[in-house]
Formats: C-alpha cells, structure tokens, sequence
C-alpha cells in the first residue's frame, strides 16, 4: 500500500487545520477524537483507528492503515468484539469509498472470503450495505 506515508505525523498535522482543544463541557469521546488527532499515525492502535473511522476523522489517512490491519486480520477484535474494526470500515460512507477504489476492491475481497460464521457475525453486529 503506498498510502502508508507519514507514520510519523499527526492528523492535526497531515488533515489541517489542526484542531482547537474540545470545547468544555464535553463528552470523553469528543475528548478521545481530539486527542487521537495528536498522536502520530504510526501510534495508533487497532481501537483508535475505529474511533477515528466511526466518527468520520481523518478517513484518507486512517482507511489505508485500517485495511492493512485487516489484510492480516478480517476480524480483528479492535475493541467491541470480533470484526470490529471490518464494520467500522465497511459500514463508512460510500462516497468515501470513490476516494478509494482499490481499498474498497480489497475489503470485498476479505468479505467475499470470510466463513459464512464471520460473515453472519458482522450482520448480526452492525448494518449492513455494499458488502453485505
């Protein structure tokens, strides 16, 4: 994957402007999301690219280190329960995906290969769509 550049940076940094501090009072994921665009991408973990994917952050820099995750682990328990991560990703809006052809091609190709168990514990979790 060429997308994976810039391990060593931060979305505040690669997906500016950065952002203020969360406004008070505010809710801990509105914390999470602002503090996870101050990491370097190369810190962050399988749950925090979830994160960032469920709440649309970030998504040109995140979705390539996702589906690398995935290529390895289709049902990677990131943080909720087994294929997590593979929801969050599959369950992102399409238009996201014209950005994106080649990952979207890759993450159907994981679906298409998924045992019928994996395949039935993702509808049971979450909505389905394109993938389903």
């Amino acid at each position: 994957m060429t997308r994976l550049l810039h391990l060593d940076r931060t979305l505040d940094e690669l997906d500016g402007p950065a952002w203020p501090p969360p406004p008070s009072p505010t809710t801990a994921l509105v914390t999470k999301v602002h503090a996870l665009r101050r990491e370097r991408l190369g810190a962050l973990t399988p749950a925090d690219l979830r994160t960032l994917i469920g709440q649309g952050v970030g998504l040109a820099h995140v979705l390539p280190l996702a589906v690398r995750l995935l290529v390895e682990d289709p049902m990677l328990d990131a943080y909720f329960h087994p294929g997590d991560l593979l929801l969050a990703a599959l369950t992102t809006p399409e238009d996201t995906w014209a950005l994106f052809p080649d990952l979207r091609e890759e993450l159907a190709e994981l679906v298409a290969d998924l045992s019928e168990e994996d395949r039935a514990e993702l509808k049971a979790s979450g909505p389905t769509g394109w993938w389903s």
